[in-house]
């Protein structure tokens, strides 16, 4: 559910029950979504999860072809410099 800043502050205890009983909330500032409001065990479950980083998959086990790679740049080089 969507709540707007006003309403959420106004009725906070609602909208933690809400968050408790429902899942996650949704706040919003002038139609923009701006916050979520999560139960305590959500928040720890989310924190708990590991998130690999490059090093992590670069040095453990198992074969690395399978990686997605980010497209290369379109970035153009300069000529090297000739030195006589």
């Amino acid at each position: 559910m969507k709540w707007q800043l006003q309403d959420a502050k106004a009725r906070f205890s609602e909208l933690i029950e809400d968050s408790l009983q429902k899942g996650p909330q949704v706040v919003t500032r002038r139609g923009i979504d701006t916050a979520v409001v999560v139960s305590l065990e959500e928040w720890q479950k989310l924190n708990d999860k590991k998130r690999l980083c490059w090093k992590d998959v670069l040095l453990g086990e198992g074969p690395r072809f399978d990686l997605s790679l980010p497209p290369r740049g379109t970035v153009k080089t300069r000529k090297a410099p000739e030195f006589e």
